[in-house]
């Protein structure tokens, strides 16, 4: 299935980064600006490894790159893939609110008159 410009396997990727709050923050915090890993690992309660494992799991979803500069690993947020992100979040909503309209219309069909007072 593919929906909007994404294949079903990077919406799945997609949605599994994002389930984590690690993630999600350290997404918020390279949209803001590119930071290190050393820089990311001191932020949180996790060693470095743990880390690094959870920039890889955003890295294979495209929500962020990783580059050399110097002797660092910088980590910055990719805004297209967050945009791609929106739109797919907006077809969905799009979707379940024509689903609701369309019961909406269904039960209004279905409801009995009201009485002549």
């Amino acid at each position: 299935m593919v929906v909007l410009e994404l294949s079903e396997q990077d919406v799945n990727r997609l949605f599994r980064a994002l389930a984590d709050a690690t993630r999600r923050d350290i997404v918020r915090r390279t949209l803001v600006t590119d930071i290190s890993v050393s820089q990311l690992a001191d932020s949180y309660e996790m060693s470095f490894a743990a880390v690094q494992k959870h920039i890889a799991v955003l890295e294979e979803a495209n929500l962020v790159t990783k580059a050399a500069r110097g002797r660092e690993r910088m980590v910055r947020g990719n805004l297209v893939r967050i945009h791609q992100a929106q739109r797919l979040l907006d077809h969905f909503e799009e979707l379940w609110r024509s689903r609701i309209e369309r019961l909406d219309s269904l039960l209004a069909e279905d409801a009995p008159a009201p009485p002549d007072t």
